[in-house]
């Protein structure tokens, strides 16, 4: 069942600056199309899984996709807002934001889809 999780992101720069998996969007559109694809796909998990110093121990439920996942956004002066809709489970929905946007995000609702 999906999920739709209400993210604010105050400070887009810092959010840039989270880490070696941050987001590299500028504008809102391109920090959603950055999350879809994050949701989406892959590669952002094994880019994060590789530099782990056992990889081969990673929970693999930590890669699930969902290649359903929609996420728009609204630009508020400098704040973004994001609404992700996706089946992930929260745990690996919030992984997905720390390696995207460290502590730079704040998760203001989550509804039934």
């Amino acid at each position: 069942m999906p999920t739709r999780y209400f993210i604010a992101i105050p400070d887009p720069a810092a959010a840039r600056a989270a880490g070696d998996f941050a987001f590299k969007a500028h504008g809102a559109d391109a920090f959603a199309q950055e999350l879809q694809e994050a949701l989406r796909g892959e590669q952002l998990f094994e880019r994060w899984r590789a530099t782990q110093d056992e990889p081969d121990e990673v929970d693999p439920l930590l890669g699930a996709t969902d290649p359903s996942a929609v996420v728009e956004a609204t630009q508020r002066e400098q704040r973004i807002e994001l609404v992700a809709t996706t089946a992930l489970r929260g745990d690996v929905f919030k992984h997905r934001m720390r390696l995207l946007a460290g502590n730079a995000w704040e998760l203001r609702d989550v509804r039934a889809a």
